[in-house]
């Protein structure tokens, strides 16, 4: 375990199999319990493609109380996300992990401490040898939510993602989460043909206007919630 580069940083223990994953407190033991899984660019951050530095990144209006309001409820909080820039060469992991490493230290200061960062490092058309290859975890795929659901003791059927592409909305399905929330994004920020053909037919459960709209969604219908015995 290394720390971040930044004094402001929580140190994560880095796994790399079955998928990659930063983790606070290493694998989870005991009951299960609901989450709230978290595509990052374009919904807890500002997207501003392919962001790996502490100074460009910035958070989304209302990301951190929203997610103090959700961890309050009960929820883990799980980022799940793609990081096609690292299968590209344009940034390393230790640049992903120190920049998570100050992220995960906003979220703790906020009162919304994560429970893991899930990420994939691969792309099928990258530069990288041994991540430019087709895997189990690049959204669509369901790969990172399933292996965090393991590690972490999180009952799908009570959970809820919130992503603002199609893919992110595919990867919930395809995983057994039962509410996906789709975030109307920018314009500029399209998904891909492959995104798009891989999601095909599939259907968010609700579309919202930003993270705060979701949360007021989820805790409303109570999503999460032990249904009464």
């Amino acid at each position: 375990m290394v720390s971040g580069g930044s004094p402001n940083s929580q140190a994560l223990l880095l796994y790399s199999s079955p998928v990659h994953r930063l983790l606070p407190r290493g694998v989870i033991q005991g009951s299960t319990r609901p989450a709230v899984f978290l595509d990052r660019d374009g919904v807890v951050n500002v997207d501003r493609g392919h962001v790996h530095r502490i100074q460009d990144f910035e958070f989304m209006p209302a990301a951190l109380r929203t997610c103090r309001q959700l961890a309050s409820a009960g929820f883990a909080l799980v980022v799940v996300t793609n990081q096609a820039g690292i299968a590209r060469g344009w940034y390393g992991i230790e640049d992903f992990r120190r920049l998570s490493e100050w992220m995960a230290a906003q979220f703790a200061e906020a009162g919304a401490p994560l429970d893991g960062i899930y990420f994939c490092p691969h792309h099928p058309t990258g530069s990288v040898p041994g991540l430019s290859e087709p895997c189990a975890c690049r959204k669509p795929q369901p790969g990172m939510i399933q292996t965090a659901a393991k590690d972490l003791r999180l009952d799908l059927a009570r959970s809820a993602l919130v992503g603002d592409k199609w893919s992110d909305i595919a990867a919930g399905k395809r995983a057994g989460v039962c509410s996906c929330l789709l975030l109307r994004a920018p314009v500029g920020s399209a998904e891909t043909e492959q995104d798009l053909a891989a999601a095909d037919a599939v259907l968010a459960d609700q579309e919202v206007a930003g993270l705060a709209d979701a949360a007021t969604y989820l805790l409303g219908m109570r999503v999460g919630a032990v249904a009464e015995q």
